[in-house]
């Protein structure tokens, strides 16, 4: 007996234009569709942030991400998936994922926790060193406190960049492919990101402890 196709007009069937077209329209069915196609990927993204930056997050934590990250998707009348485009070759799932991605490393910023340029040019980890003093302690948390502030001046696309390059370590190949620009690009962002945070960083030389650590982010 042949197998009766679905309709297309079933969510499973959409692409992803006629997915997301749907979803801006405010369809409560193409909203529910976009959670179960990328729900998976969404703390996939959270956990290799996590997993990295603050390995000791419990799963109330990166359930609150994960709610961060719709919350993201949905404000100022979802801004965020109306600057998609999917023209620059960029997949759905790859947007969401970046999304996904600042999200984590926001509330990572937010609660206290180590910056995304932690390990920026090999910076040694903190956390493997054996004993440190309070002193130490109160020094590293200024310091990516401070880098921390720096980076929430970046634009949102340098932030991206800041995340899949640095945080996450990714090839300028991979980081050029998924921000839709030339690998020209990708180097010239990575060398004008690291000299705007050198100037930052000495123009704080004298006023406080990070002063004398600031070579560790240039």
């Amino acid at each position: 007996m042949p197998q009766i196709a679905r309709p297309p007009t079933q969510p499973p069937d959409w692409t992803e234009r006629q997915l997301l077209r749907r979803v801006l329209s405010s369809n409560d069915r193409a909203w529910v569709e976009l959670i179960r196609r990328y729900r998976s990927l969404i703390y996939r993204c959270i956990t290799k942030v996590t997993a990295r930056c603050a390995p000791t997050l419990g799963s109330a934590d990166l359930d609150e991400i994960y709610g961060d990250v719709l919350l993201n998707l949905l404000r100022d009348d979802m801004r965020k998936l109306r600057l998609y485009n999917p023209t620059r070759g960029t997949k759905l799932g790859s947007w969401i994922g970046m999304i996904s991605v600042n999200s984590a490393y926001d509330f990572l910023r937010s609660a206290g926790r180590r910056p995304i340029l932690d390990r920026l040019d090999g910076t040694p980890d903190p956390h493997e060193e054996e004993e440190r003093s309070p002193l130490d302690l109160l020094i590293e948390k200024e310091r990516w406190d401070h880098l921390n502030d720096l980076l929430a001046d970046f634009s949102d696309k340098d932030r991206t960049f800041v995340s899949l390059y640095f945080g996450q370590g990714m090839e300028p190949e991979a980081v050029a492919e998924t921000m839709s620009i030339s690998l020209k690009t990708v180097y010239t962002k990575k060398h004008k990101i690291r000299a705007h945070l050198r100037r930052c960083l000495n123009s704080c030389r004298g006023e406080s402890p990070i002063a004398d650590l600031a070579g560790a982010a240039a």
